[in-house]
C-alpha cells in the first residue's frame, strides 16, 4: 500500500515537471516573439527598402495595403527622401482603391507639409479628381462639385505647366456648367411658385459667376421675365439689351423682346441698372450704349420658353481633350461673344 502512493507521487512528479517545462518553454518563445517586434519596430527597413515593396504592392493593385506600407515609411523615417513622396503615394493608392476620403486626407497633409514643391500639383490633383468622381447631377446636392471646383482653380492657378493643367481647365468648365445647371433648376421652381425675388437670386448668380457657361442665355432671359412680373421695367429692359448685345440671333432674345414689346417697351442699356452695375465690374469701361436691334422675325411656330429644351450639361469626362475650356470674353453691352 505505501510502495503504492509512492509510485503515484512519483508520477504525479514527472507530470507536473512537463507541465512547468512547457509553461517556461511557451514563456521563452513568446518572450523572443516580443523582443523580435521590438527591435523591428526600433530598427525598420531602410525607407528604400520599404518603399520598393510599397511600390511593389501597388503595381500588384493591393491599394489598400500599399497606402498602409507607404504611410510605413513616413512614420518610420519622416526626414528620409522617400517620406515625402510617400504621402501623396498614399493618397494616390488610397484613391486607386475608392477610398477617397483617406486619399483627400493624405493628399492634404502633402499639401500642408510641402507645398510647392514637385509633388504638390499631383496631390492638389488627387483631392480634385476625389471631389470630381463624387459629383452628382444638378438635381442634388452639389457640395463636392464645388469642393473640387475650388481645388481645380489652385491647381490651374499654381501649376498653369504641370500635365494636369489641361485637364483641370475641362474639369473647371464641366464643374461650372453643372452648378450654373443647378441654380437655374432651382430658379425655374422658384419661378413656377411665383416666388419672383427668390428666382431672381437663383438667376444673378449665374449671370454673374457661370457667364461662359450655355445657361448664360436662358438666365437673362429669366431676368426679363421675372423682373417684368414684378414690374421693374428698367432692370428688365436692361437685361434684354445685354442679351440682345451678345446673343442676337438667340431665341432667348426673341422671346425677351415679344415680352417688352407686349408691355410697349423695347430694350435699354441702363448703366445704373443691377445688369449694368455687374458689367462695369466685369469689363471696365462698359457703359450706356445704343439699345441693340430688333431680332428678325420669328419663324411661324417658334417655341415657346417652356418648350425649348434646357441647355445639356456635359458628362463629366476623365480625358483631358474631352472638351476644349471656353474663352468667351465677358458680357457687355456691346461686346459680342464669338
Amino acid at each position: 500500500m505505501l510502495l503504492r502512493a509512492i509510485r503515484r507521487a512519483a508520477e504525479c512528479g514527472r507530470a507536473s515537471g512537463v507541465v512547468l517545462a512547457a509553461v517556461l518553454c511557451s514563456g521563452w518563445l513568446a518572450g523572443c516573439a516580443s523582443s523580435n517586434d521590438a527591435a523591428k519596430a526600433l530598427n525598420p527597413d531602410p525607407p528604400d527598402k520599404m518603399y520598393a515593396r510599397a511600390d511593389i504592392l501597388l503595381q500588384k493593385g493591393a491599394y489598400s495595403d500599399a497606402a498602409k506600407r507607404f504611410e510605413d515609411v513616413d512614420r518610420n523615417h519622416p526626414y528620409s527622401p522617400e517620406a515625402r513622396r510617400a504621402i501623396v503615394m498614399a493618397a494616390y493608392a488610397y484613391y486607386k482603391g475608392g477610398k477617397y476620403q483617406e486619399a483627400i486626407a493624405s493628399a492634404q497633409r502633402y499639401t500642408t507639409l510641402h507645398p510647392g514643391t514637385k509633388d504638390a500639383a499631383l496631390a492638389h490633383h488627387i483631392i480634385a479628381t476625389a471631389h470630381f468622381d463624387d459629383i452628382k447631377d444638378p438635381a442634388r446636392d452639389q457640395t463636392a462639385t464645388r469642393k473640387a471646383l475650388a481645388e481645380l482653380k489652385i491647381l490651374r492657378q499654381r501649376y498653369p505647366d504641370s500635365p494636369y493643367s489641361k485637364q483641370a481647365e475641362n474639369r473647371i468648365r464641366i464643374a461650372e456648367d453643372i452648378l450654373a445647371a443647378a441654380e437655374m433648376n432651382v430658379g425655374r421652381y422658384y419661378q413656377n411658385r411665383n416666388n419672383q425675388v427668390a428666382a431672381i437670386n437663383r438667376y444673378k448668380v449665374v449671370v454673374s459667376d457661370y457667364q461662359t457657361t450655355a445657361h448664360i442665355e436662358e438666365a437673362l432671359y429669366r431676368l426679363v421675365e421675372t423682373n417684368m412680373a414684378l414690374g421693374i421695367a428698367p432692370e428688365a429692359q436692361a437685361t434684354a439689351a445685354v442679351l440682345g448685345h451678345n446673343y442676337p440671333n438667340s431665341q432667348w432674345y426673341k422671346h425677351a423682346y415679344a415680352l417688352l414689346k407686349s408691355g410697349g417697351l423695347s430694350p435699354q442699356a441702363n448703366s445704373g441698372s443691377w445688369i449694368g452695375s455687374v458689367i462695369k465690374a466685369l469689363t471696365p469701361g462698359a457703359g450706356q450704349k445704343k439699345a441693340p436691334p430688333a431680332p428678325a422675325q420669328p419663324a411661324p411656330g417658334m417655341p415657346s420658353p417652356e418648350q425649348m429644351p434646357a441647355p445639356r450639361v456635359p458628362v463629366p469626362d476623365d480625358t483631358p481633350t474631352a472638351a476644349k475650356p471656353t474663352t468667351k470674353p465677358t458680357l457687355g453691352f456691346a461686346q459680342k461673344v464669338e
